[in-house]
């Protein structure tokens, strides 16, 4: 894990606009340059723009492995780092819960994450996003001061509530675990839900206004697992533009008629189906309807994802793109996701024959380093 000195990469395929073709690529103060530098040759080897994860939870496991196991976070942060780079992931967004669940992915475990990432100082790009639970209206406050106060990039609206069972006086699915980790009795828990449930026609009145201050901060908003075409044009009047797992076809199609960027699981495309039986994501994306994939809540999925699409017959541009370029312009970040002169040097390089991740490179830093490419790089 290093600062990279001017270096030219050479005799590697790299990937362009068209495709993969044999170039070299020269690395200087943390960005791609066309300069001239000392080279070292790295035939048998793919060079990929770095990944960029725009929403992944398995960052939960390390930062949580078990109650009370962590008294900071900073350590989990450093082992996700290392998860990260390992997959080829340069730049990585924590979906974080803001949610009545409680634990670790309640409002003070949001709090505790929020700091932790913004004192981070390893070497992949961590952002966040909060994943706000609609129907706790009484936490708008809280929330928003949250984003306010960490700069928040990135928010979308779930609702996650099990209405079905409420409304019918059904016992709510997995109620003591979620009571146990928000500290109070299953009594409590489910009156709490209850209460949530009874005021759900509050949020009609109570979420415009807040959108309307996040959109006048700047922040991207999107809704999540939306249904149906209806559910997308509710949020797209609040100004959440970003379908994330919309589980129908009509959501997705919606979506994409409107101009707005849809994300799905990778896992989904690995698997070959959903987990919970929604939209397979490989026909959505065979039919262009999908902008970016993510990792959900598996960080190797996303280059799992894209190679599998790659020996299916998807050219290398369309689906390296989707775990790449797609999301980076989801988040406006322009400065990455393509190997073009003045961007930022986010490398993930692979074994042309075992098509295994041997190194990623995170704004000219090395941040993984395995193999036959470790002696190449290091090589005098």
């Amino acid at each position: 894990m290093t600062d990279l000195q001017p270096l030219r990469l050479t005799g590697a395929h790299v990937l362009r606009p068209d495709g993969l073709a044999r170039d070299a690529i020269t690395l200087a103060d943390g960005r791609i340059t066309d300069d001239a530098a000392p080279e070292r040759d790295l035939t048998g080897y793919i060079l990929l723009p770095g990944i960029v994860d725009l929403h992944g939870d398995g960052f939960e496991r390390h930062l949580a492995p078990r109650r009370g196991a962590l008294e900071s976070l900073d350590a989990g942060l450093l082992g996700l780092d290392a998860e990260l780079a390992a997959n080829g992931i340069t730049t990585a967004v924590l979906a974080q819960f803001f949610s009545w669940e409680g634990g670790m992915r309640g409002p003070d475990f949001a709090e505790r994450v929020a700091e932790a990432v913004s004192g981070f100082r390893g070497l992949t790009d961590l952002r966040m996003q909060l994943r706000l639970e609609v129907n706790m209206v009484e936490d708008y406050p809280r929330a928003l001061a949250l984003v306010e106060a960490f700069d928040i990039p990135f928010l979308v609206f779930n609702d996650h509530l099990p209405h079905d069972a409420l409304a019918s006086g059904k016992k709510p699915p997995g109620l003591i675990p979620q009571a146990l980790k928000a500290a109070r009795s299953p009594e409590a828990h489910e009156a709490y839900l209850h209460g949530l449930h009874a005021g759900r026609d509050r949020v009609a009145t109570a979420l415009p206004p807040l959108a309307a201050t996040l959109k006048a901060r700047g922040v991207r908003l999107g809704s999540h697992d939306d249904t149906t075409a209806e559910d997308r044009a509710r949020y797209r009047a609040l100004g959440a533009d970003i379908a994330e797992f919309p589980e129908t076809r009509a959501a997705a199609e919606a979506a994409h008629a409107a101009g707005e960027p849809v994300l799905m699981g990778a896992p989904n495309v690995v698997r070959g189906a959903s987990h919970k039986k929604n939209q397979p994501a490989r026909d959505l994306i065979e039919d262009g309807l999908v902008t970016a994939l993510v990792s959900d809540y598996h960080y190797p999925a996303p280059h799992r994802a894209a190679l599998k699409l790659i020996g299916d017959g998807i050219d290398w541009p369309t689906a390296w793109g989707l775990i790449s370029g797609g999301p980076a312009s989801v988040l406006g970040l322009d400065d990455r996701g393509h190997l073009s002169p003045g961007l930022r040097a986010d490398l993930t390089i692979l074994n042309a024959d075992t098509r295994i991740i041997e190194g990623t490179i995170a704004a000219g830093r090395i941040s993984y380093l395995s193999g036959g490419l470790a002696a190449r790089m290091v090589a005098s």
